[in-house]
C-alpha cells in the first residue's frame, strides 16, 4: 500500500517523545495495521505513523500490514474486530495494549506512544 510509505515531511525532532516511546517498545510489541489506499483517513494517518515507526527503528518483522477492500474485508478483520480503518493494534505476547481506530484526538504516533508509556511495556 502506498499509504504505508513514511511521510517525507514528518518532523522527527518535533515528535521526539513519541519516537522515544515507540523505540522503547522495539522487540517488545508488534503492530497490526489495517488500511487501504482508497481510504482518506488512511492517507491522512498512516504515512506519519510509518515515519514514526521508521524513525524509532521498528523492524519490518514487528509490523503486519493488512490491506482491506472497499467492504473492509481482509486478513484478520474478523479476528481483530476491525470495523473502521485505519485500525492500528499494538500487541505484546498476543495481548492488545493499544488500539487506534480511524481517528482520535491526536496523531496515531502520539496516541500509540501514550498507550505504550501508560502500559507496563516500558517499565
Amino acid at each position: 500500500m502506498e499509504t504505508t510509505e513514511p511521510s517525507p515531511t514528518w518532523d522527527t525532532a518535533a515528535h521526539s517523545e513519541a519516537v522515544d516511546a515507540i523505540e522503547a517498545g522495539v522487540g517488545e510489541v508488534t503492530y497490526r495495521i489495517w488500511g487501504a489506499d482508497w481510504c482518506g483517513d488512511c492517507r491522512a494517518v498512516l504515512p506519519d505513523l510509518f515515519a514514526a515507526l521508521e524513525a524509532a527503528g521498528v523492524p519490518d518483522d514487528e509490523i503486519a500490514v493488512h490491506e482491506v477492500d472497499e467492504n473492509k474485508d481482509g486478513e484478520g478483520v474478523e479476528a481483530y474486530d476491525v470495523t473502521h480503518i485505519p485500525t492500528i493494534v499494538v500487541e505484546r505476547d498476543g495481548e492488545e495494549l493499544a488500539r487506534f481506530e480511524e481517528s482520535e484526538d491526536r496523531p496515531a504516533a502520539e496516541y500509540v506512544a501514550d498507550r505504550l508509556l501508560s502500559s507496563d511495556v516500558l517499565a
